[in-house]
């Protein structure tokens, strides 16, 4: 089935897929975030940090390979990017919170305060947003260790998840006729000059 380039959808059309993005995009962060706090996260055993870190990096590259693919394999690259960055984001940002909560769980005493799931939540967002208020820190080594281990995975995930997914959508693009560069492409005809048939 032939799909049709975005620029010559109606209006109507594209609010319809935009529509059906947001929707989705909407609906993966629910159903991330319904995860996080329905998870089993109240017993964590010893050594519980380095396990999670592990799972914390190989999901999120599992999932920015997947999205890749998803994205250059989409009839609308740009909009599956937008849904890509809307799975990638809160994936990092309730992996994080994962982590500090199973930290606090195996070690009491980690952070200044007892992190509660929202608390591990606020936390990671604001070493995400490089905001820190100060109000929860990390006390413990392994805690401030991994606190540090997100500060530069962020910057490096920021940088990867915008270059990876730029490309993903550009492969996508040019995999569509019509749909990228057909502007500088030239339409058939007779060579410069005129041809033969010159007076």
């Amino acid at each position: 089935m032939m799909t049709v380039p975005y620029s010559t959808l109606n209006p109507r059309q594209r609010r319809r897929l935009l529509w059906r993005v947001v929707l989705r995009s909407t609906a993966t962060v629910g159903l991330l975030t319904a995860i996080y706090y329905l998870a089993p996260l109240d017993r964590a055993p010893e050594g519980v940090t380095a396990l999670s870190l592990a799972l914390v990096s190989l999901t999120f590259v599992g999932v920015a390979v997947w999205q890749f693919r998803a994205i250059v394999r989409a009839p609308y690259p740009r909009l599956r990017a937008v849904e890509a960055l809307a799975t990638l984001l809160p994936l990092l940002l309730l992996a994080f919170s994962i982590t500090y909560v199973l930290m606090e769980r195996a070690g009491p005493g980690s952070f200044s305060e007892a992190l509660s799931r929202t608390d591990a939540l606020y936390f990671t967002v604001t070493v995400f947003s490089t905001t820190g208020f100060g109000d929860i820190v990390p006390v413990a080594e392994a805690a401030r260790l991994v606190t540090m281990a997100q500060m530069l995975f962020d910057v490096v995930a920021l940088g990867a998840i915008a270059k990876v997914l730029l490309g993903a959508v550009e492969i996508g693009l040019r995999r569509r006729p019509g749909q990228a560069g057909a502007e500088n492409r030239k339409p058939p005809g007779p060579p410069p000059g005129g041809g033969r048939d010159r007076p």
